[in-house]
């Protein structure tokens, strides 16, 4: 077979398909939140009840970007994303069956969330790096924008589909789709990787050798920021739906809203790549991490259907380049060959933060009857990811210093 080089119009093919194949396997994450208000109704239970199975997936869909990681380590991508695509025919068919949250829940998580999503995100992120040198940022930006092509295409297919057929003919339908288009698309990612990356680790970046922290230490504050990060972002993205319903609005706005917003969310990250090709991963990740918090806050204030739909997009807009700046910042700090294991650990902490966030909010809504607290309690995490964020930066500018002092 063809091996093909770095930077080449085979390593731009090879994106294409990495960024198809997540745009489908993420409607993993996207269709429980659109459903969530079908889910609440159908099997009686309260909102913070019916945020449970996002919540599970959450913690599924991070697991499995860890254990698919280490398995395209080791073998490649093309199995971790074939068993994706049987997975999620799986888990749709099995929670199209159930009637209660647990049943639906725990098999939607395990099969849908943990081996069918989980294969199409951090693994191909992972993998894309692995192809690109002078555009790297780009390049991992453009994958992971594959997550939020799900995000502005899945919502309103799906909702026109409940709304159409019901939530368990939707999700029979989702999961026969993801099988018989990731299965193939897999297939083309079968050239051998670059023959550079073979039993090579990457040389210390200049981030790694002058932050003077442990490798263990560095990914443990990258994970904790990942973290409280996706606490932040899940307010607005998991409650949007319902957050529109008890306004008023419809559920429909809401899922325009959601679409909206992770639409506006690919451009930022595209821009986020470019950035990180000029500047590093990790101050594009402090940019992301104050945008962000900004256009949070903003919901605190606003609540009228036009001013939703700006803040939506604003929020998209700003918060859109976090999530690969963590990847960026993982390929210039360790081992090429522990790439994905080691992105699929950061990415299991933004899918958790998103997973908690979700659920606390949730729980905030039943406790005050109200979303208010909750876009509060996102502000505060999100100030604790800038402050780690700032805190590394800190530690490099200290270390640079250093090395200058010694020259």
């Amino acid at each position: 077979m063809t091996r093909h080089e770095i930077d080449s119009p085979y390593a731009w093919f090879r994106l294409g398909i990495s960024m198809l194949i997540s745009t489908i396997g993420g409607v993993g994450m996207w269709s429980v939140v659109v459903s969530l208000p079908a889910v609440q109704a159908d099997f009686g239970i309260t909102r913070g009840a019916a945020s449970v199975p996002f919540t599970l997936t959450m913690i599924g869909f991070g697991v499995g970007g860890v254990l698919m990681g280490r398995i395209s380590d080791r073998i490649g991508i093309v199995a971790p994303v074939a068993i994706g695509g049987a997975a999620l025919a799986v888990g749709y068919t099995a929670a199209a069956y159930t009637y209660d949250v647990w049943s639906f829940g725990v098999p939607y998580a395990l099969f849908a969330g943990m081996l069918g999503t989980g294969a199409s995100f951090a693994p191909l992120m992972a993998d894309i790096s692995h192809w690109f040198e002078k555009r790297r940022g780009v390049a991992v930006a453009l994958c992971a924008s594959g997550n939020y092509l799900s995000g502005a295409i899945w919502p309103t297919v799906v909702e026109h589909m409940i709304r159409d057929y019901g939530w368990r003919h939707t999700y029979i339908g989702i999961g026969l789709f993801c099988a018989a288009t990731m299965i193939p698309l897999a297939l083309l990612l079968r050239a051998p990787a670059p023959a550079h990356r073979a039993g090579t680790i990457a040389a210390p970046t200049r981030q790694q050798g002058t932050m003077g922290l442990s490798p263990g230490m560095l990914q443990t504050l990258l994970a904790m920021a990942g973290l409280a990060c996706c606490v932040a972002m899940s307010m607005p993205q998991v409650h949007i739906v319902a957050y529109c319903g008890d306004l008023g609005y419809g559920v429909a706005r809401g899922a325009e809203m959601l679409a909206l917003m992770l639409g506006f969310g690919i451009f930022s990250r595209v821009a986020s790549g470019f950035v990180a090709d000029r500047v590093g991963g990790m101050k594009t990740m402090l940019i992301g991490s104050v945008m962000q918090m900004t256009a949070l806050s903003l919901y605190l204030f606003m609540d009228g259907l036009t001013s939703l739909y700006v803040i939506s997009a604003l929020f998209g807009l700003f918060q859109g380049g976090l999530v690969p700046s963590y990847a960026i910042v993982i390929r210039e700090c360790f081992p090429a060959r522990e790439a994905g294991a080691r992105v699929g650990i950061v990415m299991m902490m933004t899918l958790l933060g998103m997973a908690l966030g979700g659920w606390m909010s949730g729980v905030i809504f039943d406790a005050t009857g109200s979303y208010r607290a909750a876009f509060a309690n996102g502000v505060v995490w999100n100030t604790g990811n800038a402050a780690i964020v700032v805190f590394l930066l800190l530690r490099r500018g200290r270390g640079v210093t250093a090395a200058l002092s010694h020259a």
